[in-house]
């Protein structure tokens, strides 16, 4: 009985990840605010983005469907699963237009140069932001806590939540 009463004190203290389906409109027209600079590689994200908790790069929730959106739109057909093809491979995390969050996701909303498309009309703020964070974890050099559920495919690249060994110098 006492470990019955343990368990259902152990269960009762979680607390789940908030799940957001969707932004609500004033907020998502306010995150499309982005200060690029004018070279188009880094800026400043929106102040709702902060305001927000930078829900996109920290929330499994938000990374599972920056993943599904991924897979959705093709990308591993031009990133090869992230390790670079016709586009430049994406768990590196050493990219011409910069790893932050702001360029990313003016790569994926208003395209690059030389065949990244443009996905402004295909995608809303809120979906680019998702991506963009789902990309930025498969670069990033260190473990994150939030990571995006696992594929059913085979896997060809390290999980999202497992850094690249790091450069220890001697």
């Amino acid at each position: 009985m006492a470990v019955l009463a343990s368990l259902l004190l152990t269960l009762g203290g979680c607390e789940r990840e908030e799940r957001q389906t969707r932004t609500d409109p004033p907020v998502a027209a306010a995150l499309d605010g982005v200060a690029v600079m004018p070279v188009g590689v880094g800026g400043r994200p929106p102040e709702v983005y902060a305001a927000l908790g930078k829900p996109y790069r920290t929330n499994a929730y938000q990374l599972s469907q920056g993943k599904q959106l991924y897979e959705w739109f093709g990308c591993p057909s031009c990133h090869r699963d992230g390790q670079g093809g016709s586009g430049p491979s994406l768990i590196d995390g050493w990219w011409e237009y910069g790893p932050d969050l702001v360029s990313i996701y003016s790569s994926i909303r208003d395209g690059r140069p030389h065949g990244m498309p443009a996905f402004r009309n295909r995608l809303t703020n809120d979906q680019i932001w998702q991506l963009a964070g789902y990309i930025q974890v498969l670069g990033a050099s260190s473990a994150d806590t939030a990571a995006p559920g696992r594929s059913d495919r085979p896997q060809t690249r390290p999980a999202e939540n497992r850094a690249p060994a790091s450069i220890v110098p001697h």
